[in-house]
C-alpha cells in the first residue's frame, strides 16, 4: 500500500493513527537544522458558548477500520521473560473514587462523523472539566460533574476560520487534545484537520483567553505542508512554549517523528506565532513532557521527548527552543535508558480478547501511551509514563516507569508491569501527585466473563519500590465491540491543579453489544484522590 491513493482510503475514519503496514526505520542521523512554520491564520473568537451545539447532519461513507503503524522495534515483538512483572500479592489501592460521572458519547460525533477509536482526552482547570472525543468537546462543572452544555463539535471553536480548520466537515478531523496550562490559567484545544486528497495537513489549535473554557479562544492554524499528514499529535505544557509531536506521513509513506515547539507566549495574548519543529527520520512517537505541580522546572531547562527505543530501552531527548532566533534551537539525543526487556503487547499489534465475539482489539502495544508527565520535587525530578506489554499469563499488561534526573543522566528509578491474572490490560495513562502518589488507569477485558471495562491503580512512596497496589473498577463495561479492531487510541489521567493531589482519568466503555459495525461507545470520567496527599 505505497500509493497516494491507498494512503487516502486509509485515513478515512475519524480518529485515526495512520500508517503503513509493518514498517522498519533506517539508521538516519536526527535533523539538525530546525523547521520553522509560521501560522497561516490566527484571530480571537467569539465566546465559543455562543457557538452552535448542533451536530452534524446526514450520513456520509466511513471507514470502520485502517492501516497504522508497525513498528517493528529491536526484539520487542519476540517473547522474553518480563522481570519487571510484579509478583507480590498488593493491597487494595488506597486511593478513594470521587466523581464517577457519563462522559461524551459517540452520538456527539454526529452521523456524518462516527469515529473508531474516540481518541478520549480530558483537562482539568480551576473550576471546569473539559473532554474532547473525535470531533466533539463538552465542559462539566469540577465540583459537580454537570454538563455546562451540551456537547459541541471542536470545529465550533474555529468558527468563520478560512480553510479547513474552519470547515466543519473536512475529510477527517482526528485526535484532538485539550490540555490546562495551569501557569497561565489558560485552556488548549487542538484538532488535526486534513483535505481530501491527502493535499494538506493542518495543526488547529485554540488557546483561551482566561481559565473559562466556555469563553473567547484566540485560533491558530498551522500548515504542514503539501502531501503531509500530521498524525497523531500530542502536546503538552512547558514554561517556554507548548511542545507537540506528529508522525508525519506523505505520499509514499512514513516520513519521520515531527518533535515541534510552538510560541506560547505569542499564543497567550493572540499575537502572530511560529513553530519550531525537528524532524528525526529513525524515532516513532515520541511523547513531549507536560509540566505538573506548583513547581515549575528549573529556569532555562529544555523540555524531553521520550519514545519505546529497543525491547529493552527507551530513547530521550532534550528540546531547546529558541523563537528570538530558531537558529539556535536544539534537539539532542538520543540518550538510551535501560529498562527491563519487555514484549510488546500483541506484538504491537491486536490480540486483545473480549466476551461474546471473535473480534478482538488493539494494544497499541508499539509506543508509549499519552502522557509523559513531569514534576519538579527540588530535591529531584521525576518523569512518569507506560506502555502496554505481554505478561506471562499470555495476556497483556501495563509496564510503567519514573525516571529521575531526565536533565542530568536520566536513569529509571523504579519500573513494574502491573497484571491482573489472565486480564488484558491495555490504554494506560499515568500522572503523579505532589506527595509522589502515581495513579494509572486503563482498560481491562477478558474472553468469557470480563467486557472492556475501565480501572485504574496506583501507589504511594511507601509501597515496596517497583509495585503497584490492587486494581480498583472505575466501571464496568456491559459489552463488547463488534465493528473494528481499534480502541482507545488513548486515554488520559491527569492531576488537578487546584490541589495537586486529585486525579481525573476519562476513557470508553460500551454500553451493549450491537449488531456488526454500530459504533456505540460511551466515556466515562472518574476523579480519584489518595489519603497521603494532603
Amino acid at each position: 500500500m505505497t500509493t497516494k491513493a491507498a494512503i487516502v482510503a486509509a485515513v478515512i475514519l475519524i480518529g485515526c493513527s495512520l500508517a503503513l503496514p509493518g514498517f522498519v526505520f533506517a539508521e538516519k542521523p536526527a535533523q539538525s537544522r530546525p523547521q520553522v512554520i509560521y501560522d497561516s491564520y490566527h484571530d480571537t473568537s467569539l465566546p465559543v458558548r455562543e457557538y452552535s451545539t448542533e451536530a452534524p447532519r446526514g450520513r456520509a461513507p466511513r471507514e470502520v477500520e485502517h492501516p497504522r503503524p508497525g513498528r517493528i522495534l529491536s526484539g520487542a515483538a519476540v517473547p522474553v521473560e518480563d522481570l519487571a512483572e510484579q509478583t507480590i500479592v498488593a493491597p487494595p489501592v488506597s486511593a478513594v473514587i470521587g466523581l464517577n460521572f457519563e462522559g461524551i458519547p459517540n452520538s456527539a460525533n454526529g452521523m456524518a462523523l462516527e469515529g473508531i477509536p474516540p481518541d478520549n482526552n480530558l483537562a482539568v482547570g480551576a473550576t471546569q472539566v473539559v473532554e474532547t472525543i473525535n470531533t466533539a468537546w463538552q465542559v462539566f462543572d469540577k465540583a459537580t460533574g454537570k454538563p455546562l452544555f451540551s456537547p459541541q463539535q471542536i470545529s465550533a471553536l474555529f468558527t468563520g476560520v478560512p480553510g479547513l480548520c474552519g470547515q466543519g466537515i473536512t475529510f477527517f478531523w482526528s485526535d484532538p487534545i485539550v490540555l490546562y496550562d495551569q501557569i497561565a490559567n489558560r485552556w488548549i484545544i487542538s484538532q488535526i484537520a486534513g483535505s481530501s486528497n491527502f493535499g494538506t495537513g493542518n495543526e488547529c489549535i485554540a488557546v483561551s483567553e482566561s481559565s473559562d473554557a466556555t469563553g473567547r479562544y484566540h485560533r491558530y492554524v498551522f500548515n504542514f505542508g503539501n502531501n503531509v499528514l500530521n498524525d497523531y499529535d500530542k502536546l503538552s505544557v512547558w514554561p517556554d512554549g507548548y511542545y507537540a509531536n506528529y508522525n508525519l506521513f506523505g505520499a509514499k509513506g512514513f516520513m519521520g517523528d515531527d518533535a515541534c515547539a510552538y510560541d506560547r507566549a505569542a499564543m497567550l495574548t493572540g499575537a502572530k506565532a511560529k513553530a519550531v519543529c525537528f524532524i528525526t527520520a529513525n524515532e516513532f512517537s515520541f511523547l513531549p513532557a507536560n509540566a505538573d505541580g506548583a513547581t515549575p522546572p528549573p529556569q532555562g531547562e529544555p523540555n524531553f521527548f521520550v519514545d519505546l527505543a529497543t525491547s529493552t530501552s527507551l530513547h530521550l531527548y532534550r528540546f531547546h527552543v529558541d523563537f528570538a532566533n530558531p537558529t539556535k534551537s536544539k534537539f539532542t539525543g538520543p540518550i538510551t535508558i535501560p529498562v527491563k526487556a519487555y514484549t510488546m503487547a500483541c506484538g504491537g499489534r491486536t490480540c486483545i480478547p473480549q466476551p461474546g465475539t471473535a473480534q478482538q482489539l488493539d494494544s497499541l502495544g508499539d509506543r508509549l501511551m499519552f502522557r509523559l508527565a513531569y514534576r519538579n520535587f527540588t530535591d529531584h525530578e521525576s518523569l512518569v509514563v507506560s506502555h502496554s506489554v505481554m505478561t506471562s499469563k499470555a495476556a497483556s499488561g501495563e509496564r510503567w516507569y519514573e525516571i529521575r534526573d531526565p536533565n542530568g543522566t536520566p536513569k529509571v528509578f523504579q519500573q513494574g508491569t502491573f497484571t491482573s491474572g489472565g486480564n488484558s490490560l491495555w490504554m494506560g495513562s499515568i500522572d503523579m501527585d505532589k506527595a509522589g502518589d502515581i495513579a494509572l488507569g486503563f482498560s481491562e477485558s477478558n474472553a468469557s466473563t470480563l467486557h472492556p471495562s475501565i480501572a485504574f491503580t496506583g501507589r504511594v512512596p511507601t509501597d515496596p519500590p517497583n509495585t503497584m497496589e490492587s486494581l480498583a473498577t472505575i466501571f464496568t463495561g456491559k459489552g463488547s465491540a463488534t465493528n473494528a479492531s481499534r480502541w482507545g487510541d488513548y486515554s488520559s489521567m491527569v492531576i488537578d491543579p487546584s490541589d495537586d493531589c486529585t486525579f481525573w482519568y476519562v476513557n470508553q466503555y460500551i454500553p451493549k453489544t450491537g449488531p456488526k459495525n454500530a459504533i456505540t461507545f460511551h466515556t466515562r470520567v472518574a476523579s480519584m484522590k489518595f489519603p497521603t496527599c494532603q
